[in-house]
């Protein structure tokens, strides 16, 4: 919104094309030096032509030494050793040397073997040496070399040599009498600098380059003398930039004429001035200030009264000079009143940079009204000490009005209504305190279209005030102030461009509606946790909200901000965890070109595993993020497990070795609990074995032995029965004397008669006795409906009682026998047939 640069000299006098563009160069410094994050917001921070303040050779110099090191190897082709103690030029220097800094030494001579070898130089510096006499033919041989500083030694001779390639030749600050320009200096064609001391001048003495355009002439006349009521003339045919350098300590006395044909820029340093000398400076600025090309009028380091300050002024207002610079001006003795007459004036801008006032007690109406009154476009006043700035009475011509870092208050251009055509104004920096004020400041500004109010102590606390603004203001920079949140309801209705940067902002209220014309908003450095909302920014292009306090930023912001095209996040300490991961997969998808930092300025901040990762690295389970998700797949892997192992059970029959164990651990329970002492009185066997007589292969073959093996004694009917005695009576008699009876079942079992009888006399045994001696083995399945309904108590048994199975498999068979053997872990002190005879 600014309008472009033309405070500095370098806007007249752009370089020739075999040096480059100057211009573009100190564009891009400028450029440089007033970017916030490469948004507009730069035109608002600084005055932008505030870099130009050093004298126009230095960028030459920075530009052309520049450009030869960074298209070489610094290592190879520079070689530094300024400011090292030398007195004389070392030897061993590299041969590919093409860029030699020597300066600030003790160097008083130089000879032709001390860089006749260095065939590729193209830059030689030895200013602030001891040089006292040079013959230029040193140089011969180093036909590439293309600038040559000799400045700030003490030269009085110097010995011509014609150098056809050398561009910058700086020869000021030395100890000659005359300029010491020969005829061989006309062969510098591609000559655009030229440095020059004398302490005398003569009107011809730039004649041998008088057919040369050169850009940039620096004339240092710190030792010029003449004696009083003596003028001399120099005439300076072809420059677009004429710099004349004054002793600082002197009061002005130049009394020569010089005239140019086709100046542009000119830059006037060390200028003291007092009531009696300063016509003497207004008469010798006449012949310089009288062509029409002069557009550009720098004066820099001046001490003068502000009487005289007011009557250059006045002499320059009818001038051609369009552009006015001072720098670093002290004013001295008194300031009063002055008569000032307004004439019509190509002035367009004056600048005056560091003002240092030595007078404490003045009119302040004499000292600002002369400002607020200049018919001019643009006036900055910076880096002083004023603390107001009237209005101006009449309609004012300003269209830009700078006061940065002054001490200002609110009370600036309060009810002002004669600054309708401004359109940029800069008060940064100064003791602004009420925002509130500096709306109502505004109000009849009606072009005013920018304004910054940075680095002041602004607040707005937002009790029963309603903010007026003039409603013309499209770029507002409020940066490093104190504000709160409230200031959202403190802002003009049509700002495009919003800077709230350095602040103390926690929150960016939703409720906003004033701000639908919003593009671009900073406010990094702040305390903000979250994102603003676009429903209240629908036009918000640009957001730059880096160095806050954003944690888990929202993972549909660029869904809801269909406009961002820049957005600039990084720095703030994001928490990386699973509310995180939305966010990293959204603002992954974005091109690079809109996120600024992306990914190196994203990082984890906690939890402590995980700071400095970057965002684009850090990456979480989905699984463990998803807690439905999380219980489906524990569900279903559960449900997987259940399945697998029923079926594993199922196939190696699993249950049927979990009922063995299980009886096993029953019976060994049992037999702990039975009283010894009871049973020994009339127990013969261990073991009564009733089955059918189909079975009788497998209870000799494999019951028997296995048993008996085990020294458990049985009793078999067709052993042990008694002859003579009923078979009920054997049973019931086996029955008695037998520890435990095993009933071996199968269908064969439940179709025997007698099968029936033992396991009745043996169920009524267990009844009567309250023991659980009965042992089933069910050898071969027995199909429920095949089971006699005479056999009703082998029904109840088979239900209630656990049974054993005699496994097919034989891998089963050691645990079938390890729970037979369970059953009998008694240690019982049986009676033989005998001790019953006794």
């Amino acid at each position: 919104m600014l309008p472009c640069d033309h405070h500095s000299c370098c806007h007249c006098c752009s370089q020739d094309s075999t040096i480059g563009n100057l211009d573009a160069h100190l564009g891009a410094l400028k450029n440089s030096n007033n970017s916030l994050g490469g948004s507009h917001f730069n035109i608002m921070t600084k005055d932008k032509d505030s870099v130009v303040r050093s004298f126009h050779f230095v960028y030459i110099v920075t530009f052309i030494v520049g450009n030869i090191i960074q298209s070489s190897d610094e290592s190879e082709f520079a070689v530094d050793m300024s400011n090292s103690g030398l007195t004389q030029v070392p030897k061993g220097l590299p041969t590919k040397t093409q860029v030699l800094d020597m300066s600030q030494n003790y160097i008083s001579e130089l000879h032709l073997s001390d860089i006749s070898f260095l065939s590729g130089l193209k830059v030689l510096r030895l200013s602030h040496n001891r040089i006292h006499c040079l013959d230029i033919s040193i140089f011969k041989f180093n036909q590439d070399l293309e600038y040559l500083d000799l400045s700030h030694n003490r030269l009085q001779k110097l010995s011509c040599h014609p150098i056809t390639n050398l561009k910058h030749l700086d020869l000021s600050f030395n100890d000659f009498d005359a300029l010491p320009l020969c005829k061989e200096f006309g062969n510098l064609t591609q000559l655009n600098f030229l440095g020059l001391s004398a302490t005398k001048l003569q009107q011809l003495d730039l004649l041998p380059i008088a057919h040369l355009h050169l850009n940039y002439i620096l004339l240092d006349l710190q030792g010029y003398y003449v004696k009083e009521n003596e003028a001399e003339s120099l005439q300076i045919l072809n420059t677009k930039t004429l710099h004349l350098v004054f002793h600082p300590n002197n009061l002005f006395s130049v009394q020569v004429n010089i005239s140019v044909n086709t100046l542009g820029c000119l830059q006037l340093t060390n200028i003291k001035l007092n009531n009696y000398n300063c016509q003497v400076f207004i008469k010798f600025l006449s012949e310089l200030t009288r062509g029409p090309t002069l557009l550009n009028f720098t004066l820099n380091h001046v001490e003068t009264t502000w009487k005289c300050l007011v009557r250059v002024f006045q002499f320059l207002w009818p001038r051609p000079v369009e552009y006015l610079n001072i720098y670093n001006l002290t004013t001295v003795e008194s300031i009063g009143e002055e008569d000032f007459t307004y004439s019509e004036t190509a002035l367009k801008a004056l600048k005056m940079e560091h003002i240092t006032n030595r007078v404490f007690l003045f009119s302040q109406t004499a000292l600002y009204r002369v400002f607020s009154e200049m018919n001019i476009m643009m006036l900055t006043i910076s880096d002083t000490p004023f603390i107001h700035m009237l209005c101006p009475e009449t309609t004012s011509t300003f269209k830009f009005l700078n006061f940065t870092q002054n001490v200002l208050t609110d009370s600036i251009f309060q009810k002002c209504s004669t600054l309708v055509r401004l359109e940029t104004l800069i008060l940064r920096n100064n003791e602004l305190k009420d925002l509130y004020k500096v709306g109502l400041m505004t109000k009849d500004m009606t072009s005013l279209e920018t304004l910054d109010v940075s680095w002041n102590a602004l607040v707005y606390d937002g009790h029963n005030r309603n903010c007026t603004w003039v409603g013309s203001i499209v770029v507002l920079n409020l940066s490093s102030n104190v504000l709160t949140d409230s200031v959202f309801r403190c802002l003009p209705p049509r700002v495009k461009v919003l800077d709230l940067h350095h602040n103390r902002i926690s929150n960016i209220p939703t409720d906003v509606t004033s701000l639908e014309a919003l593009q671009e908003l900073n406010v990094a450095f702040n305390s903000l946790a979250h994102f603003p909302r676009c429903g209240s920014f629908s036009g918000l292009s640009v957001l730059t909200i880096d160095y806050n306090e954003i944690s888990n930023p929202s993972a549909h912001f660029f869904q809801s901000c269909q406009k961002i095209r820049s957005i600039k996040a990084g720095n703030n300490p994001f928490q990386c965890t699973c509310e995180l991961r939305e966010f990293i997969q959204s603002i992954s998808q974005v091109s690079s070109e809109v996120v600024e930092g992306w990914p190196d300025s994203y990082e984890c901040d906690s939890p402590e595993s995980s700071k400095g990762t970057l965002l684009k690295d850090f990456h979480v389970s989905p699984l463990s993020c998803n807690t439905a998700l999380l219980i489906v797949t524990i569900g279903v892997t559960g449900l997987v497990f259940a399945v697998t192992v029923t079926v594993l059970c199922i196939y190696f029959d699993l249950p049927w070795y979990l009922r063995m164990v299980c009886q096993w651990t029953q019976t060994q329970r049992r037999a702990r609990n039975i009283n010894l002492d009871d049973l020994q009185r009339t127990l013969q066997f261990h073991a009564f074995i009733s089955y059918s007589e189909h079975d009788s292969a497998w209870v000799k073959n494999e019951l028997v032995p296995c048993l008996e093996k085990e020294d458990i004694r049985i009793c078999l009917h067709e052993r042990n029965f008694v002859p003579g005695k009923s078979i009920v009576e054997n049973i019931i008699n086996c029955i008695e004397k037998s520890y435990k009876s095993i009933f071996v079942l199968s269908p064969n079992f439940v179709q025997s008669e007698w099968c029936h009888y033992e396991l009745y006399f043996a169920h009524h045994h267990l009844f009567h006795e309250g023991s659980n001696n009965l042992i089933l083995i069910l050898l071969e399945p027995i199909p429920q409906n095949s089971i006699p309904c005479k056999f009703h108590k082998l029904r109840a048994l088979m239900t209630k009682q656990t049974y054993l199975e005699w496994p097919k498999e034989k891998s089963k068979r050691g645990i079938f026998w390890a729970n037979i053997r369970a059953a009998f872990n008694v240690n019982l002190a049986l009676i033989t047939e005998n001790d019953v005879k006794t």
